[in-house]
């Protein structure tokens, strides 16, 4: 920016002076927004994207796409395919590939902490542009030894009365297993609720109980043992999603396009 640390400190303190308003907590050398303050980001960030597609639509060399671009996934190899292409285009790009369940995508892109993002269902949210990348059934999983001594296909009815391993609240793969259950009047044990897909693999291997994964995202564990599911099919849809108003920024209009390219 071409400004002094303490110039800069200068202009947030006159800007929250002229609007009676605190941008930042301030405790020592540690500074956080405040509520106003990332309310404040948020229209800045559409602000300077609006000002780089003027500068854009001005420029000789509109063509040439550049940055960085920040994705939140619900797993990563839903998107290598895309992403190869992508950098194989784009290579002046940089990239960022942080992981998270659904629900904290969809709060990622909303708050401008993330470009794109790919969730576990389909985006029906107008504030979203969508691509569907594929579908998946969802399975149950467990150790070796214990997957031995279960029926398969494994029945809900018989699902719900074994240990559970379950995803933190926002996960769709929990949301859909919770919602098919409670339909049929049956209430998983949950005995352990981890963060994150490879937690929940990690402490079905130590033999604390089953668990549940898209088809697609099991993998090869010589722990585990994949269980289909016998009476229900659920079908974890993975969408990759973009803010339909940050649509024609450069980087994300390139990539969503490659993945509608790859669906057609």
């Amino acid at each position: 920016m071409n400004l002094s640390q303490p110039a800069v400190s200068d202009q947030v303190g006159q800007l929250e002076r002229e609007h009676d308003v605190l941008l930042f907590h301030r405790t020592g050398r540690q500074i956080a927004l405040t509520e106003s303050g990332a309310k404040l980001f948020v229209l800045t960030q559409q602000y300077f994207e609006i000002e780089a597609r003027i500068a854009e639509a001005l420029s000789a060399s509109r063509a040439a796409v550049k940055g960085h671009l920040r994705l939140v996934v619900d797993a990563a190899h839903h998107i290598n395919d895309v992403l190869s292409r992508f950098r194989g285009k784009y290579p002046k790009v940089t990239i960022d590939v942080a992981v998270g369940n659904s629900a904290f995508v969809m709060e990622e892109l909303r708050a401008y902490r993330a470009d794109i993002g790919v969730i576990g269902t389909s985006a029906d949210q107008a504030d979203f542009d969508a691509i569907l990348l594929g579908a998946s059934p969802i399975i149950a999983f467990a150790p070796f030894d214990l997957a031995q001594t279960l029926p398969r296909p494994l029945p809900l009815a018989e699902l719900t009365r074994l240990p559970f391993v379950s995803r933190e609240a926002g996960s769709k793969t929990r949301a859909m297993l919770e919602a098919e259950t409670a339909s049929r009047g049956l209430k998983l044990n949950p005995v352990v609720v981890a963060q994150g897909r490879e937690a929940v693999r990690d402490i079905v291997a130590a033999g604390a109980g089953v668990g549940v994964i898209s088809q697609a995202e099991f993998g090869a564990d010589k722990r585990l043992q994949a269980l289909p599911l016998a009476d229900c099919d659920l079908q974890m849809r993975e969408t990759l999603i973009c803010l339909s108003r940050r649509r024609d920024v450069p980087a994300i209009r390139a990539f969503m396009a490659i993945a509608r390219a790859q669906e057609d």
